[in-house]
């Protein structure tokens, strides 16, 4: 049965100030409740399943702040939800926290472990009856809202962190489709006007007119070429079978962002193989749809990876810089096309890679192609900064949660920690 540790020699207290009771003392859960899709009308109001915030809808049944846990798929996972929200009958949410803080309650049952709650259907579950029987530890009100202010302090920065990076990507991709996709700058020159967000010199290596072309009207002196001819399809890397190498599930490639936060060490068997600098695109269904796209940056010099079967690994070929390959794989043109040529039966469709032999690139003189890789590189790279702080930062926070919600780490001692962070 899962139990949380006593304290030990919090300051300001006494383990008599700590009080034992069962978790339905310290919060009331109850079941969520249910909202088929054919019901959910647009909104604001987000719907908290035990996978998270799976929805949106116009009405919310439960005032925020609240917590949900997952009751079915996956048990136990605990999410705080600052605003009005409804809570689905695939979790349990805190009906009432008895007077406890909401946040510290939040972090207190992420700490549990409910293995052995199932509540023995065919799919495994949590029954809310079995849960309110756990003995807990409870600290004091003002001790929750110190350890819950010492936590959500550093989650509050590693969601600065995600916001930064949401940011940089977005203005990453916005100089690409500028410069390559709806040729703004030269559009710009064409009518006498100044390039936007463009210094002189960088304006100067773009043309002020138009070529007919394949692709209709391209910028003059630029190129239609064949995508093969400058991104490479499933480049050759070499692994032997057996070696341990980095591994990536297609459940770590992000639908939205750059960078891969996730892998494990596996010897290598059958799957695609990259390197750092190369494009991983998700080629079934619907993963490719859903936006599973990444740039691999996560490797050291010269090692070699390796993942799914489903992945299409893209490397530009000089003088393109490896960047580019990755916001080519993002544009909305390539993703159609990509779609638009999936075969095999329902639900199982994949792209195959035959399908970019004749994808059409206009393609940049050599200067523009070396300027968008020094304006993008740093933005790249600091969403790197950015994660891998961020990932330290988790590390000590979740180093800290069992620690701190225990008794076994002083507040005070904790809060110094964190005050040399932010």
């Amino acid at each position: 049965m899962a139990v949380s540790r006593p304290p030990r020699g919090l300051p300001g207290t006494t383990d008599s100030t700590w009080r034992s009771m069962s978790l339905g003392e310290f919060m009331t859960l109850q079941r969520g409740f249910d909202l088929p899709e054919q019901r959910r009308r647009a909104g604001n109001v987000p719907v908290v399943t035990s996978a998270g915030i799976s929805a949106r809808h116009d009405t919310a049944m439960v005032k925020g702040p609240g917590v949900v846990m997952g009751r079915y798929g996956r048990l136990g996972r605990v999410y705080f939800v600052r605003e009005d929200f409804w809570p689905h009958n695939t979790a349990l949410w805190v009906r009432d926290f008895h007077g406890n803080d909401p946040l510290f309650a939040a972090y207190f049952l992420g700490t549990l472990h409910y293995g052995g709650f199932s509540d023995k259907s065919a799919v495994p579950g949590l029954n809310r009856n079995d849960l309110h029987r756990i003995p807990v530890q409870i600290p004091p009100l003002a001790q929750q809202r110190a350890i819950a202010h010492i936590l959500g302090t550093l989650d509050d920065k590693i969601e600065s962190s995600r916001r930064m990076n949401e940011t940089l990507e977005a203005m990453a991709r916005a100089i690409f489709k500028s410069w390559f996709v709806d040729f703004d700058p030269v559009r710009a020159k064409a009518a006498d006007r100044k390039p936007r967000g463009l210094d002189p010199a960088t304006a100067a290596l773009f043309p002020d007119s138009f070529q007919n072309s394949e692709l209709s009207k391209i910028p003059k002196g630029w190129r239609v070429i064949d995508l093969p001819d400058v991104i490479a399809v499933n480049p050759s890397r070499q692994l032997r079978r057996g070696d341990v190498a980095p591994y990536v599930e297609m459940s770590s490639l992000p639908n939205h962002s750059a960078r891969v936060l996730a892998w494990e060490d596996r010897p290598f068997g059958s799957g695609t193989r990259f390197t750092n600098g190369d494009v991983l695109l998700a080629r079934i269904t619907p993963c490719l749809e859903n936006g599973k796209t990444a740039f691999v940056d996560f490797l050291e010099d010269g090692e070699v990876a390796w993942g799914s079967t489903e992945f299409i690994i893209l490397h530009s070929k000089s003088p393109l810089p490896a960047e580019f390959a990755y916001f080519l794989a993002r544009s909305d043109a390539f993703r159609e096309h990509a779609i638009q040529n999936m075969t095999g039966t329902s639900g199982r469709q994949r792209v195959p890679a035959s399908c970019l032999d004749h994808y059409l690139i206009a393609t940049p003189p050599e200067p523009i192609a070396k300027r968008f890789g020094e304006v993008v590189r740093p933005l790249v790279a600091a969403m790197k900064a950015n994660d891998e702080q961020s990932q330290t930062v988790a590390a000590i926070r979740d180093a800290l949660l069992p620690k701190l919600i225990s008794g076994e780490v002083r507040v005070k001692d904790a809060d110094r920690i964190v005050g040399r962070m932010v």
